[in-house]
């Protein structure tokens, strides 16, 4: 923040960077606070105990806090907290989860695309995302939350191009089981249409 006559301003981006890069305390706090709820976010998403996600979340920061000075302002500041965020999640995830062990599918009957119901409300998302097993759930939030690539994945996690696959479609699998399991209003007849 910023004194301005007498009144308190919020500092704008590049001033916050900029004030982080000094090290001034109250601008890496206002940053964390600024960012922390929507990373907070990210970080559940591929972690289920709500503890190691914070965890997760001040490891991440504090790599934010310490290679400011590789962010160069271009794109989107909470894309690069985003990037640090999900690498972060997935050093831990790999320091207890050995992704080199799950299924790959050789033969996969492929039934007509699953879709994902729009209407989904974030925690019903969470909700499904924490009772998908480590890997379904990395390799679904990574290609399909993320937006990487089978390729990407495959060499973020050690894995092959093909487990990746597979872990998707069997994530998609799952949800649509959990989802018409736990009755969700507005499936009846949408799968099979």
């Amino acid at each position: 923040m910023k004194i301005v006559k007498g009144k308190y301003h919020p500092l704008t981006e590049e001033e916050l960077i900029e004030a982080c890069r000094q090290g001034d305390r109250r601008a890496q706090k206002q940053l964390y606070e600024q960012f922390s709820p929507v990373m907070f976010g990210v970080c559940r998403r591929y972690v289920k105990s709500p503890q190691d996600a914070e965890d997760v979340l001040v490891e991440a920061f504090f790599k934010v806090l310490t290679n400011l000075h590789q962010f160069k302002s271009k794109g989107s500041f909470e894309g690069w907290i985003r990037r640090i965020v999900v690498n972060e999640a997935l050093m831990f995830l790999r320091k207890r989860h050995n992704f080199r062990l799950t299924v790959e599918l050789s033969e996969i009957d492929r039934p007509a695309p699953v879709r994902v119901v729009n209407e989904l409300a974030a925690e019903d998302i969470l909700s499904l995302l924490e009772q998908l097993p480590t890997g379904y759930r990395t390799v679904f939030n990574l290609y399909v939350l993320e937006g990487y690539k089978h390729r990407e994945i495959a060499e973020m996690l050690g894995i092959s191009i093909n487990t990746s696959k597979s872990q998707l479609i069997l994530a998609k699998k799952k949800m649509q089981s959990l989802l018409e399991d736990s009755g969700y209003p507005g499936l009846q007849g949408y799968y099979n249409a």
